[in-house]
């Protein structure tokens, strides 16, 4: 994507000092890094001038762009002034946190009583999991406490949450997963579903897979559910309709409480608030990142009912102590800046604008459909997968060893669109604030990208 960096470049010092998340460190030392240096709206810029459509909010965060938020700058900074840190510990408070907190528990999409937080969505979700322990050893169930994710999924990448994750890269050569945590069938129709299989259908086989998983390991061992409404890093998986209301139907039935991972969907994304809401999900539990604080702040939140955190209140309580925390977990500056963010999202009537402009990129991305390389475009609101393949009529994708991935993330950057290829799938997930304007030129140039790839593909012998 770049050229080798030159000697004492902003590049070179980078590849001589930094180990980079979700990156091939040979082809970093080889092409050094994209430096960005500014934004503006729905764009960045790099430092050689270069301006790209961000495609994927950063990373799924950035709801309210790259922009400079003058507000939020200076509630920061008043924030640094009053009261730059303090902690939730020892029964000490502050009031960014009081106030973010009562904030998320007036809008979450189920009655919830209390709020836990923490500095990612990592975070968050290994909070569950520690939690969802201490709750069924309280109600004496020590047995209760495997734990199930999806093939698929994505929720973090500590050990425990890496190992709820359910793609081979978070656990090859990491020994994960842990034991106690299991994967049943991903929800994906277009890529899972038997020949001539309705959704409906495919989505009561995934409920009986979930069911026949439960009764192989035993009821009686089985603690939580994980799930995200819209799988995210797993490709942007939509569920087929009927899969939630069958899901929970299950885990209803044999006392399994349902953790919604809403990092991702949260604030607006799904076209409402929650995703939560866009699929009829009642989660005894919810953790939530991101969207929050618009990824400018590093913060996190777990939200759980009554009955969950009468549990935990009464086994602390006995113990003398809950043994749980981060010192970073509900820092002021960042929750007076994520609260500030809620403001801005109710003022500017972001999450309506985001309801308006989510099936407007639906659409556009769907033009795609008939493209030589595309099988499948599918999303919600404002995220969206386009999912690349070899031959359309049977659905066969690429080898990952043929490198037609990488080659569609060179040719997106060439045009100007910064986002991430996972897997065959082409993810998409911009600002809220992203208009209808820069929507087509968004998709404008992706399918010249994609043009490009099917060139590449011909002329280098892929297809």
């Amino acid at each position: 994507m770049t050229q080798v960096p030159r000697p004492n470049s902003a590049a070179a010092r980078d590849v001589r000092s930094q180990l980079h998340p979700y990156t091939n460190p040979l082809a970093l030392e080889q092409d050094g890094p994209v430096i960005v240096t500014r934004g503006d709206g729905a764009w960045v810029e790099d430092e050689a001038g270069a301006r790209y459509i961000e495609g994927l909010a950063g990373l799924w965060c950035t709801a309210l762009g790259f922009s400079a938020e003058e507000r939020l700058a200076r509630v920061a900074y008043d924030q640094m002034r009053m009261l730059a840190f303090y902690h939730p510990f020892g029964q000490k408070a502050h009031l960014p946190g009081i106030d973010l907190a009562e904030a998320l528990l007036a809008m979450a999409p189920v009655p919830m009583s209390k709020v836990l937080f923490s500095g990612s969505g990592s975070e968050a979700n290994d909070t569950a999991l520690k939690l969802i322990r201490f709750y069924n050893n309280a109600l004496g169930r020590p047995e209760k406490k495997k734990v199930i994710s999806r093939i698929k999924a994505y929720h973090g990448v500590t050990l425990a949450t890496a190992s709820l994750t359910g793609l081979p890269n978070n656990h090859r050569d990491f020994d994960l997963p842990m034991p106690g945590i299991l994967h049943t069938s991903c929800p994906h129709h277009y890529r899972f579903a038997l020949e001539g299989e309705s959704p409906e259908a495919f989505a009561t086989r995934c409920a009986d897979d979930l069911e026949a998983l439960i009764q192989a390991e035993g009821p009686e061992t089985i603690a939580a559910f994980f799930a995200e409404p819209v799988m995210g890093a797993g490709g942007v998986i939509v569920p087929p309709p009927t899969y939630f209301e069958k899901i929970q139907a299950v885990l209803k039935r044999h006392d399994i409480l349902f953790v919604v991972d809403e990092v991702i969907c949260g604030f607006g994304r799904t076209g409402n608030v929650w995703g939560s809401q866009t699929f009829g999900l009642e989660p005894d539990m919810l953790t939530c990142a991101k969207q929050l604080s618009s990824g400018y702040m590093p913060l996190s939140a777990l939200m759980m009912t009554e009955k969950v955190y009468q549990v935990i209140r009464d086994n602390a309580g006995r113990i003398g102590i809950l043994g749980h925390g981060y010192t970073y977990g509900g820092h002021p500056v960042s929750c007076a800046v994520a609260r500030e963010v809620l403001r801005l999202y109710e003022e500017r009537d972001l999450f309506a604008h985001a309801a308006t402009v989510g099936p407007v990129m639906q659409k556009r991305l769907r033009t795609l459909a008939d493209h030589p390389l595309v099988g499948e475009v599918r999303g919600v609101g404002l995220v969206a997968g386009v999912e690349i393949v070899r031959d359309k009529a049977s659905r066969q994708p690429f080898d990952p060893a043929q490198g037609v991935g990488l080659a569609i993330g060179r040719n997106l950057h060439r045009h100007g669109v910064i986002t991430r290829v996972i897997g065959d799938t082409v993810a998409f997930s911009p600002p809220l604030i992203i208009t209808e304007e820069e929507i087509d030129a968004m998709v404008s140039r992706v399918a010249r990208a994609l043009d490009d790839t099917l060139a590449w593909c011909r002329a280098e012998d892929k297809l």
